[in-house]
């Protein structure tokens, strides 16, 4: 092994620095605080999103989504369509539009995870979906997350502004103490219970030393069912508590009765339940209603680092679909050429 005692690699080094202000000291509490009262770790599963590296950028890289696609192909075809209307709307200059499409051209017909255009390089990113468990269940949001300054909104066209898209990987970014023990503690996990088909077990024991380094993304939140002996999510990872919030109100009101063969008696209760948990208690954490639970839970995210850079999808991370073609065909003018 090479000696790194002079200067560690980026993907190797987490740096402490002490955080004075009164938010970061809150915010230190509320970490200890839910560490012990939420000492276990259970992984959700992974998600994927893409990112770019600038020649400015040194060693980090900057999400353009959110980490909320389930299958490593829906980023590329996030990322693919993120080129093609950066083509068509966001450059002039010929020779960068041929360049940008020609990226689009492979992710259409490969399931490629890094394409560059030009100095800039994009990423598919993947990451691990995870929650802390204690023995009252999932943990809830905590105090010092973040909530809506004013009155609260039930649109769902109404949902926050994504916390993750933008975020810059940077694993040698001083972080706060609480933050740095958390990601030593995390640097570990991975799939290791029988339940896991062997390949994943195997993809994510060998993750641990083709990229050692983690960090941490924003938390995230969602809503998940108590059933008899686990907790089942309900709904995809959103920016704030009040989201997931929304999100079950939705899914009573609406989603539920038109996805499955409710009653009548049921979808009523269901809905004058959410109507009454929006009325007494719009910022509760739980939800009860005909002898079921449901609870707003804190969803927290990691993405793996090694020497290059964050980690792209794994052979054993499943694909429903291939790639495909997604947008009109782009001449280098910019004119969309219909078939």
């Amino acid at each position: 092994m090479k000696d790194h005692r002079e200067k560690s690699p980026d993907h190797l080094t987490i740096r402490v620095r002490a955080q004075d202000d009164p938010v970061s000291r809150v915010t230190e509490h509320d970490t200890v605080e839910a560490s012990v009262r939420y000492p276990h770790v259970v992984i959700r599963g992974p998600v994927f999103g893409f990112a770019e590296q600038r020649p400015e950028d040194g060693p980090r890289w900057r999400l353009l989504s959110d980490m909320d696609s389930g299958f490593p192909q829906h980023a590329r075809d996030g990322l693919n369509s993120y080129l093609w209307f950066t083509a068509r709307d966001d450059t002039e200059d010929r020779a960068l539009r041929r360049r940008l499409l020609a990226a689009v051209a492979r992710l259409e017909t490969e399931p490629v995870d890094e394409v560059s255009v030009g100095d800039t390089r994009y990423r598919v990113v993947r990451g691990d979906e995870f929650a802390r468990i204690g023995p009252d269940g999932l943990e809830p949001p905590r105090p010092t997350d973040p909530e809506p300054p004013g009155p609260l909104s039930w649109k769902l066209s109404d949902r926050s502004v994504s916390r993750t898209k933008g975020f810059v990987i940077d694993h040698a970014a001083a972080v706060g103490l609480m933050t740095g023990i958390q990601r030593v503690e995390l640097l570990s996990l991975a799939y290791r219970a029988a339940r896991y088909p062997e390949e994943v077990r195997a993809d994510s024991l060998r993750a641990l030393h083709t990229h050692p380094g983690v960090v941490l993304l924003p938390a995230a939140f969602a809503f998940a069912e108590e059933k008899e002996d686990s907790w089942e999510p309900v709904c995809v990872s959103l920016p704030t508590p009040h989201d997931a919030r929304r999100s079950m109100v939705n899914h009573l009101k609406e989603i539920r009765p038109m996805l499955y063969d409710v009653p009548a008696d049921e979808a009523e209760e269901d809905a004058r339940a959410a109507d009454e948990y929006v009325t007494r208690t719009p910022r509760g954490d739980e939800l009860r209603v005909r002898g079921r639970c449901f609870r707003i839970v804190r969803v927290e995210r990691l993405v793996r680092v090694g020497p290059d850079g964050p980690e792209t999808s794994r052979p054993s991370d499943r694909d429903p679909q291939p790639p495909m073609r997604l947008h009109p065909v782009m001449d280098e003018f910019g004119n969309i050429l219909r078939d």
